[in-house]
């Protein structure tokens, strides 16, 4: 006869429930302090010959903790969302925002200029615009001789 155990701990564990249920290190890994930066969802999406690049940054305070720059043919997007609770912390703290830097980088024509270059904030999405970006980028056949 074989010894069938129900419970190999109690039912209301909830580091082993949170384990079960997102995996081997969630229950572990929400109560440590994120330490490490994110990375905001981006889209890019073609507007004629536009290029327009959406991320999404909410709570983020773009006139002080975002830089949009040209740097050697990239579109760079850099900055900061800042933790403005870290100091209200008292125990666990269950957290599914992401702290810290983000960097992120899109390569760009050679012939795009900062004066092609136009960022706007709205709604917590942070929109950069790319005038001409797909200027010239038709493709063109080219003839097969014999």
């Amino acid at each position: 006869m074989s010894n069938l155990t129900l419970w190999s701990r109690p039912a209301w564990d909830v580091d082993r429930w949170m384990r079960d249920f997102f995996g081997p290190s969630a229950a572990s890994d929400w109560f440590k302090p994120v330490t490490a930066g994110f990375s905001p969802a981006a889209e890019i999406v073609k507007d004629g010959e536009d290029a327009v690049v959406r991320l999404e940054l909410p709570g983020v305070d773009v006139e002080k903790d975002v830089n949009v720059e040209l740097d050697n043919g990239s579109l760079v997007i850099h900055g900061e969302r800042r933790d403005e609770h870290a100091e209200e912390k008292d125990g666990r703290t269950l957290r599914e925002v992401r702290y810290g830097s983000f960097r992120r980088s899109f390569e760009l024509p050679a012939h795009i200029t900062s004066e092609a270059v136009s960022a706007s904030y709205d709604a917590g999405v942070l929109t950069v615009r790319v005038a001409g970006a797909y200027a010239g980028t038709q493709a063109k056949r080219i003839a097969i001789t014999k």
